[in-house]
């Protein structure tokens, strides 16, 4: 966990490959606040890419930092309104 963000919440979608990723994780952001960060765990090397995409392409998320370890990619997603 970075302790950059102040995470408000974790989702663990590790073992599940696209689109499951990107639905939870737009599922998980809409149950958020404004300001809160959600920290989405995922073994899915293409999460990288399908998450900032997402990102990129929708109102109301900024896409904070991406960390790659062994066999596991972490995201930060502020939600942002």
């Amino acid at each position: 966990m970075s302790s950059e963000y102040d995470i408000a919440e974790m989702l663990d979608v590790k073992g599940q490959s696209c689109p499951m990723p990107i639905v939870k994780t737009k599922q998980a952001i809409d149950d958020l606040e404004a300001g809160d960060v959600l920290e989405v765990v995922a073994t899915d090397s293409g999460s990288i890419s399908d998450i900032r995409g997402w990102a990129d392409g929708t109102d109301g998320v900024e896409l904070l930092e991406q960390v790659e370890g062994d066999d596991q990619y972490t995201h930060y997603v502020k939600k942002t309104d």
